[in-house]
């Protein structure tokens, strides 16, 4: 079956930097648009970048953009999410997640996605 585990979330500073990692098991990982989301406490889940099946194409959610940077290596099953400049605001559970698509869109509705993981918590102090 298809799984996506998260890790490398945790305690940090404001200011400082945590790189997020998703790795991807039961499915055609080239054949994915891969997606980070996260939910901080009593909001909803919320869209933060996606990145196209080659890498090439990326989104960003307008908060994040210029501090974030979503990758992936395709060879290792892997998505991953470098955050900079981290403020307290980026305080939530991130989330992987996977849509099977055959080109670029705009992915940035959860309810596109096919497949979740865990999540992982990261938290930001002021």
């Amino acid at each position: 079956q298809v799984q996506l585990v998260e890790s490398g979330g945790g305690l940090v500073q404001a200011g400082n930097s945590l790189r997020l990692s998703c790795a991807a098991s039961g499915l055609t990982f080239s054949s994915f648009i891969m997606g980070w989301f996260r939910q901080a406490p009593g909001k909803e889940r919320v869209f933060v970048a996606a990145i196209g099946r080659g890498g090439a194409n990326t989104d960003y959610e307008d908060s994040v953009k210029g501090r974030f940077t979503i990758s992936r290596d395709n060879a290792k099953n892997t998505v991953y999410l470098q955050m900079s400049s981290l403020k307290s605001d980026d305080t939530a559970v991130y989330y992987c997640a996977a849509v099977y698509s055959r080109g670029w869109g705009t992915l940035n509705d959860k309810n596109q996605y096919d497949y979740w993981g865990q999540g992982t918590q990261v938290t930001v102090s002021s």
